[in-house]
């Protein structure tokens, strides 16, 4: 009987839970091909087809079903015994910095399973803009963070790519204009940054009714139906959608964050920094 690698696992349950072989290569970081060729692979090992045309797509047959829940518990007992090696002596502190986005969704799962494994390390978490957290980074006062990529960074220790979506509020914009209303954070923001090259690029008309130096008060704003924004779907929620394609909205790039770990952090640091770069990407909510 052949092993379950758990990396095709963690392939065969991005696809569950984003839809997609090709939204499944985005969240683990391969080519759509490779994990094509994941999948191969694992129907071998399994001797079951676990995908079947479906519509346009592809779904899971019976068998792929049933390897769900079976590969969520594998995946689940071989990072619970991987912490639990790491962090049984582990004492001493962690500072981590995140974004909002991350802290809502994904963070608090992870933090939990280090936690649990790591208890006599002490957890220091920030959230706050990229910016001001790359600064605590490479002033020394985080060991390891989550922002927003720019460029590639000598102390990334891993990057997730997801994809940008206009958001609004789920009773939709509070009133019809001509120009279209947008709350963003204030300079610098790279979602900024992609929403207005999105919209300039198409020549469609626009005016800044909101802005905000927190994810906080941009929610209101969305919330409150004065403008649409630009986020991941990790936004999406509280009364936060996708806004409508009625809107003729232009397309926008992928996001892309890098999970960062300064040098010299203790090893204490470098596990959770590898837990997070192995499974934050399977966090990402469905669409």
């Amino acid at each position: 009987m052949e092993a379950l690698d758990p990396d095709l696992l963690k392939t065969f349950l991005a696809f569950v839970d984003s839809g997609s072989l090709a939204q499944a290569a985005i969240r683990v970081g391969r080519s759509p091909s490779a994990v094509t060729a994941q999948m191969q692979r694992l129907e071998e090992i399994v001797g079951e087809p676990l995908l079947a045309p479906q519509g346009r797509g592809r779904g899971l047959t019976p068998a792929g079903e049933d390897l769900v829940g079976h590969a969520r518990r594998i995946l689940a007992a071989h990072r619970e015994a991987w912490l639990a090696l790491k962090g049984a002596r582990a004492a001493g502190r962690v500072a981590i910095g995140t974004t909002q986005d991350f802290a809502d969704s994904g963070l608090p799962d992870l933090l939990r399973a280090f936690a649990t494994s790591h208890p006599r390390v002490r957890i220091e978490l920030r959230v706050g803009r990229s910016a001001e957290l790359a600064q605590a980074l490479q002033a020394g006062s985080l060991d390891l963070a989550i922002v927003m990529r720019q460029a590639a960074a000598p102390d990334e220790v891993g990057v997730l790519r997801e994809p940008m979506m206009w958001m609004c509020s789920g009773k939709g914009l509070a009133s019809r204009q001509e120009e279209l209303p947008l709350a963003l954070l204030d300079p610098y923001c790279g979602f900024r940054e992609a929403a207005l090259a999105a919209l300039d690029a198409a020549g469609r008309r626009y005016r800044i009714a909101a802005g905000s130096a927190s994810l906080a008060g941009l929610r209101t704003a969305v919330n409150a139906g004065v403008a649409l924004t630009l986020r991941t779907p990790r936004f999406a929620h509280s009364g936060i959608v996708e806004a409508s394609r009625e809107l003729g909205l232009p397309p926008v790039p992928m996001a892309e964050f890098a999970i960062r770990l300064r040098a010299g952090a203790d090893a204490s640091a470098g596990d959770l920094a590898a837990l997070l770069s192995g499974n934050l990407a399977l966090s990402q909510p469905p669409r």
